[in-house]
């Protein structure tokens, strides 16, 4: 105020010059502290504007922080309240909570329709099933997501997609908006087995090798399995795509439908009908395989995305999903520091396979 007006309090030198103090407001402040009251001085004029406090503002910077980072652990409205109320002694309102939520939307706009590097040696895409209000009724819907492998071996997410259900269609227009986003080649694309998924691919990058995913084969696998059985089923599943030919493997599969097929009758057939879409492996180098199938990135992906959002039964709609997914998205790519293990030798290999395809630069 002193600098605002010029003079000191009870200062001579304001006489006359058109404007005084006038009083003060006492206004509450919401911060890392709790609640607290802190008087702001008036002018007679009303032209004094708090610097360090601004008019309208009720919250220290950082607040609307902590809401969101709880927010994004998989919190409920409820919950947030309940915490703040308990830690702070705030009481905020579910509009209030909202609110706050509601700004990361245009981060996620933002996110979505970044600009992405020109080639990814590796694609992964899945769908993760999540419920989700539409038109007054509870539906599943498919949360599309793609993980590109950078030419530096760094995951990346490059993008999520909801829609009512999985599907090769809907796949081709999420392949064909990363062309759109500056993709121009990918060498490999690990996809699960759904009918017409290759050429949905093939359509917008027709050099694109397709390989089954191993880690979706041996989730969907361990479904038939009993807990005590998952273990020892696993392991001979390995058996089955770490050979170092087709021939081991094969035989390592005739093995496991003797063992297990009695028991499990549904596993040793579903690897045999997938079998033209697994073997390509093989054909890949060690460091290559062990990137394709030893990353786990969807599989590690999908579990700490469920640890979020199992707190959940539903979703009131399709933007609360996205903020809340968005969130833990930015959380667990702040984890992935470092370049996919035996990337170094892999991108050697990628270099000797593919030729000019490769980025001199990178």
């Amino acid at each position: 105020m002193i600098h605002h007006l010029g003079y000191p309090k009870w200062s001579p030198a304001g006489k006359n010059t058109g404007n005084s103090r006038n009083g003060k407001n006492t206004k509450k402040i919401k911060g890392e502290f709790g609640q607290m009251e802190i008087d702001v001085p008036r002018d007679r004029n009303g032209e004094f504007q708090p610097v360090i406090i601004p008019k309208g503002q009720s919250r220290f910077d950082g607040f609307d922080d902590k809401i969101i980072s709880m927010y994004a652990r998989g919190m409920s409205t409820r919950e947030i309240q309940g915490h703040l109320k308990e830690i702070y002694q705030i009481e905020v309102s579910p509009e209030f909570i909202s609110s706050v939520t509601d700004s990361v939307m245009e981060d996620v706009r933002q996110w979505q329709n970044r600009p992405l590097d020109s080639v990814y040696p590796i694609l992964y895409l899945d769908a993760l099933m999540v419920k989700v209000k539409d038109q007054g009724h509870i539906v599943n819907k498919a949360v599309y997501l793609a993980i590109g492998i950078t030419m530096e071996g760094r995951k990346e997410i490059l993008g999520m997609w909801i829609e009512k259900s999985e599907g090769a269609k809907f796949w081709l227009q999420v392949i064909t908006e990363l062309k759109n986003r500056g993709v121009k080649d990918i060498f490999i694309a690990c996809v699960d087995g759904l009918k017409g998924f290759p050429d949905a691919i093939n359509a917008v990058f027709p050099k694109t090798e397709i390989q089954l995913c191993i880690v979706h084969m041996v989730r969907n696998s361990l479904k038939f399995v009993s807990w005590k059985d998952r273990k020892a089923v696993a392991g001979d599943l390995k058996e089955i795509y770490r050979p170092a030919t087709v021939e081991l493997a094969e035989k390592a599969l005739q093995a496991f439908s003797a063992k297990w097929d009695e028991k499990y009758p549904a596993i040793s057939p579903s690897w045999r009908n997938n079998w033209a879409n697994i073997i390509p492996l093989f054909s890949y180098p060690p460091e290559i395989r062990r990137a394709i199938y030893t990353t786990n990135a969807i599989e590690s992906l999908n579990m700490s995305l469920r640890k979020v959002i199992k707190t959940k039964s539903s979703f009131p709609n399709d933007d609360a999903l996205k903020k809340i997914l968005y969130l833990a998205l930015k959380n667990i790519e702040k984890k992935w520091t470092m370049p996919i293990q035996n990337w170094s030798g892999a991108i050697n290999q990628f270099l000797i396979l593919f030729g000019d395809r490769v980025p001199l630069e990178h």
